[in-house]
């Protein structure tokens, strides 16, 4: 039995080594492409400065996601966008604190639209904030739903929620209305895999 146990875990790292390898491979590959296009090097922050930014920032977004996406036992992509906030910081913090709630994450797994859990995450984050004020819905590919509005619940169809929340990415959008400042945070939902595979080995 340990053996079998020892055999999975083992098979798991030799798939990240063999990603990692792909990458390398990859990354050595855009490397000898850029040599040999040439291109004059950025010196100044002018148009070409700009698309590169744009460019870098577009891969960076997209790696985090794959990232998170591919936690342990993970089954759903969560991304939580806030907006409204006074300033970035804050608006960093509190998608920070909902995107890292145990409770939300294993809501999203059960496709679960708690919107008490959200509020719950962003009271404890510690942001200065009015909770009175926050509005909360959740998004997918198949459409949204909203589901508090100035900090209450709000009726909402549950059989829409769930459909809602059936989808493999799920975006909490989260209003706190009082601001421009917006911030993202990525992360999994969390799943009876994780806590197997986390609790089936030993150090």
């Amino acid at each position: 039995m340990a053996a079998s146990k020892s055999q999975k875990i083992q098979a798991e790292i030799d798939k990240v080594k063999a990603k990692i390898s792909e990458q390398q491979a990859r990354l050595k590959e855009l490397d000898q492409k850029h040599r040999e296009a040439e291109n004059e090097e950025i010196t100044e922050e002018n148009e070409a400065y700009k698309t590169f930014l744009e460019a870098l920032t577009a891969v960076c977004r997209k790696l985090s996601m794959m990232m998170a996406g591919d936690g342990e036992g993970a089954t759903k992509l969560l991304i939580c966008k806030t907006t409204g906030a006074k300033d970035w910081e804050t608006a960093k913090t509190v998608a920070k604190s909902v995107i890292c709630s145990s409770l939300l994450k294993a809501a999203m797994f059960g496709e679960d639209a708690n919107w008490g859990r959200v509020l719950c995450a962003i009271g404890y984050a510690g942001a200065d904030i009015d909770i009175n004020k926050v509005d909360v819905s959740f998004k997918s590919a198949y459409g949204q739903v909203d589901v508090c509005v100035n900090g209450a619940g709000i009726n909402f169809s549950e059989e829409e929620a769930a459909k809602v929340l059936h989808e493999k990415e799920i975006t909490i959008l989260v209003e706190l209305n009082s601001g421009d400042a917006e911030a993202e945070a990525f992360g999994c939902d969390l799943t009876y895999d994780y806590v197997k595979i986390n609790g089936d080995y030993r150090t």
